[in-house]
């Protein structure tokens, strides 16, 4: 079976390393089409043999693409097109339909309470388009149950989806004292410091600037945030204002995560609201004790007891008190069972699996 994914972008990310994750463990053949950037992730798919091209759109109104993106899809003889994020689900999908390819699959990542990619979803037209681009497909994939009760509040309806997790490789995160030595090294970080981490976004959402609030209560602390985003100028100064400028480090993104998460002591995530918890999961895949707020890969596991995760509103005074417990346990740096419900080749099977389902059934007709 021939599988052509259709993504947004290929910069570092969620979406984006989700998809090479599933892509290494798939049993079909596939290829990758980036509406634009293609960024660091389409150089490790290449790597991994999968053919990558790029589509140089150049605004969310270039309606240019479509018809070289259908002429593509039905040269490539393509059983099923699966699609990723936002943009590339409305082209992707309409593509699809003028390539006369019926198997249409998109997995929403993102969608979390008024925010969809991290952006406002309350501008005029956004939930209406969703609607018209989600009936052009076959089935809607949600990362978690609060996605998929997300996307019912948007007009999905319940038989049109189905839940399936992000995965992760707890292999390649697992914890390397010389990968932790090599990136304190690099940093500038002392070997016996006391690392807080974080990894994301730089957005609002994601609620960093608590962290910062925060340092001046944990006074041995160095405070690592890895990914870039449009609120790092406004969290450096932060940072200076606080007088804790000299212990954040901004580490920029990157695709070397599980170096980070080897440097680091302990990682907090403080946002409100998440689709999946990412982060988290991994962070505990790489045996790191985690105070977080939301966590639905998590809270969605029911009779879990997790000496290491701790769940707290994250306030910085709450945020002080848990770092304080959680640095007065300890921690043998082994991964958390949990991780091994979310392990990679099982979701990427199941996916397979809905490629196969769906694969004889006609999607619904269309309906504006």
């Amino acid at each position: 079976m021939r599988v052509a994914h259709v993504i947004t972008g290929l910069g570092v990310g969620g979406a984006e390393t989700q998809l090479r994750l599933q892509l290494r463990h798939t049993a079909h053949e596939a290829e990758v089409f980036t509406l634009t950037n293609p960024g660091p992730i389409a150089e490790q798919l290449r790597s991994d043999g999968i053919p990558v091209t790029t589509l140089g759109m150049r605004g969310n109104r270039d309606l240019a693409v479509l018809p070289r993106l259908a002429r593509l899809l039905r040269d490539g003889r393509f059983d099923v097109v699966h699609t990723h994020l936002y943009r590339a689900m409305l082209y992707g999908r309409l593509a699809a339909r003028f390539a006369g390819i019926r198997t249409i699959l998109g997995t929403e990542h993102s969608l979390a309470g008024g925010l969809l990619e991290g952006r406002p979803a309350g501008r005029p037209g956004i939930r209406a388009v969703y609607r018209f681009g989600e009936r052009l497909g076959s089935l809607t994939i949600a990362v978690s149950p609060a996605v998929a009760d997300r996307l019912r509040e948007w007009g999905v309806a319940a038989h049109r989806m189905r839940v399936i997790p992000n995965g992760i490789d707890a292999g390649e995160l697992a914890f390397d004292p010389d990968r932790r030595a090599r990136a304190r090294a690099r940093l500038g970080i002392g070997t016996g410091a006391f690392v807080l981490g974080a990894v994301g976004r730089l957005v609002p959402g994601k609620r960093f600037d608590v962290l910062i609030e925060t340092l001046p209560m944990v006074g041995d602390a160095t405070l690592i945030l890895v990914g870039d985003g449009p609120e790092r100028a406004n969290l450096s100064a932060l940072a200076e204002r606080r007088g804790v400028a000299e212990r954040v480090v901004f580490a920029g993104e990157t695709e070397r995560v599980r170096d980070f998460l080897s440097a680091f002591d302990m990682l907090a995530s403080p946002s409100a609201e998440e689709t999946f918890g990412l982060a988290v999961l991994e962070a505990l895949a790489a045996g790191l004790p985690v105070i977080y707020q939301h966590c639905p890969a998590l809270q969605e596991q029911r009779g879990i007891e997790l000496a290491a995760a701790v769940r707290i509103n994250c306030t910085p005074e709450n945020l002080r008190a848990a770092i304080g417990k959680l640095r007065a346990g300890k921690h043998d740096r082994e991964p958390a069972a949990v991780v091994a419900r979310y392990d990679i080749r099982r979701v990427s099977g199941e996916i397979d699996g809905l490629y196969r389902e769906l694969s004889g059934l006609r999607s619904e007709p269309v309906v504006a």
